[in-house]
């Protein structure tokens, strides 16, 4: 399991976690050691994260609130338009593009690491840039399939 965040000027480090994700783990491994130093150190900021259940337990939501990390508010069976997708979809497409397939976990999460390090600044720019887009086309389509 891998978790990163990326906005129009910054790619957070990509976060390599070991086994299933619950909230009290997406808590200590995720949301504070690198969430919340990122909305510390910057203003205006809006956490958006999809209702996967370690995302919507009572623990996380509270733990949101109390560090100030406001967050958007994502509907039930959304389409699912989030520009991080795309930087996965990107992240998967450099991996298998290596001259050699990682053999073990630790070697695979190396090269996710060197991969996400290496992902231009254009590419998560162009992504958050498309957000206007997005959100008019699910618009568009009535909350069915787009083209992102």
């Amino acid at each position: 399991m891998v978790w990163a965040a990326i906005n129009i000027n910054f790619k957070a480090d990509l976060v390599v976690c070991n086994g299933n994700l619950n909230a009290r783990r997406y808590i200590d491994q995720i949301l504070r050691p690198h969430v919340v130093p990122i909305f510390r150190q910057r203003q205006g900021l809006t956490f958006m994260h999809d209702n996967a259940r370690p995302h919507t337990a009572i623990i996380t939501r509270e733990f949101l609130q109390q560090n100030n990390v406001p967050v958007l508010q994502w509907p039930a069976r959304s389409p699912d338009c989030k520009p991080i997708e795309h930087m996965r979809d990107e992240l998967g497409r450099r991996l298998r593009q290596r001259p050699h397939a990682p053999n073990t976990v630790d070697e695979l999460a190396q090269a996710l690491l060197e991969e996400w390090n290496n992902i231009p600044r254009r590419v998560y720019r162009n992504l958050c840039t498309s957000m206007t887009r997005r959100v008019q086309a699910v618009l568009n389509s009535n909350g069915g399939h787009t083209r992102y």
